[in-house]
């Protein structure tokens, strides 16, 4: 379950930095025991430990999943991002997301399950003991940022409604609502945005439903309240404010392929060997950083995803 405060403005040079944000997961890892021992929740040590001016999170533990490269500053990875939604450059989602109403939120589930239904998102949560995953997000721009998501196994979501052997794709649909989400006024995207997996790509562990980073609720700009996570895909597979998971027979056409499909293909693998057609991916820059580093085939995760495109054509299946 969530646990939530009042939130509180906080100004940029209020934000804790880095090396302190690091200290504080040591001390919860090593100091579990000592916690037990003197009948103390380590998940209100984690609430009470998080403080970037948004609602405290509850969640349990990091994972075998995370990366152990230098976080993004909360201030980047709050300000600069893409959510055409709120605007098609960077820094207005930030500005604009504060229409959007993240309560009550509900999901509807349908297509090939045996238990189809919508169910709201304290619902959603209940089963499941949050996790903290320290995953790459690289976007097809040609810049990347390392963040600390909290949220829990997509596949342990998704199994809860029992998807039948028809179910060969899953396709996810944002909400559509101009006057929460200005940005879909234009046309710029035929919204609202769709995105999908093949079944067994959501299944993969390190498919993420993330409601939070930085020990806080998912701020709306990012995606709240319940967003995906694919780290080895490029950003804009890793859908937002998700309203509707669909199971489908059938490949789903996503916001991106209907819009430009010589561009952006249903795969969406980062894969330095096939560029995009207006620039490379051969590098990415680190918000933060000035200097641009080698990208990573499946953004550094093939160990965990190579298996699922065995024998295809990845130049074809972009």
């Amino acid at each position: 379950m969530i646990l939530i405060k009042k939130p509180v403005d906080t100004r940029p040079s209020e934000i804790t930095p880095l090396p302190v944000y690091k200290k504080r997961r040591e001390f919860i890892k090593t100091g579990l025991g000592l916690l037990a021992t003197a009948g103390i929740s380590p998940a209100v040590l984690a609430t009470a430990s998080a403080g970037y001016g948004g609602r405290k999170l509850d969640y349990s533990r990091m994972t075998e999943y995370s990366s152990k490269e230098e976080l993004t500053d909360y201030k980047d990875i709050t300000e600069y991002n893409n959510f055409y939604e709120f605007g098609t450059d960077k820094y207005s989602p930030a500005k604009r997301a504060k229409t959007l109403q993240t309560s009550p939120w509900s999901v509807k589930f349908s297509g090939h399950c045996e238990k189809p239904g919508s169910l709201q998102l304290e619902d959603i949560l209940k089963p499941h003991a949050l996790q903290e995953r320290i995953y790459r997000l690289r976007c097809v721009e040609g810049w990347s940022m390392v963040i600390p998501w909290i949220g829990f196994p997509l596949a342990d979501l998704l199994k809860r409604f029992q998807p039948t052997s028809q179910a060969k794709y899953v396709e996810f649909v944002t909400l559509k609502d101009a006057k929460q989400m200005p940005g879909q006024k234009s046309g710029v995207l035929d919204w609202p945005y769709v995105e999908g997996l093949r079944i067994d790509e959501a299944m993969n562990p390190l498919s993420l439903m993330a409601v939070g980073l930085y020990g806080e609720v998912l701020p709306n700009q990012n995606g709240a309240p319940l967003r995906l996570v694919v780290p080895w895909k490029y950003g804009f597979k890793s859908i937002k404010s998700i309203v509707e998971i669909r199971f489908v027979d059938k490949q789903p056409v996503s916001s991106w392929m209907r819009t430009a499909p010589s561009e952006y293909g249903f795969y969406s693998n980062v894969n330095p060997l096939v560029d995009h057609p207006r620039w490379s991916q051969k590098r990415e820059r680190r918000i933060g950083e000035f200097f641009k580093i080698k990208t990573r085939m499946y953004n550094g995760y093939a160990d965990e995803v190579a298996h699922l495109y065995s024998g295809m054509d990845l130049r074809k299946n972009f």
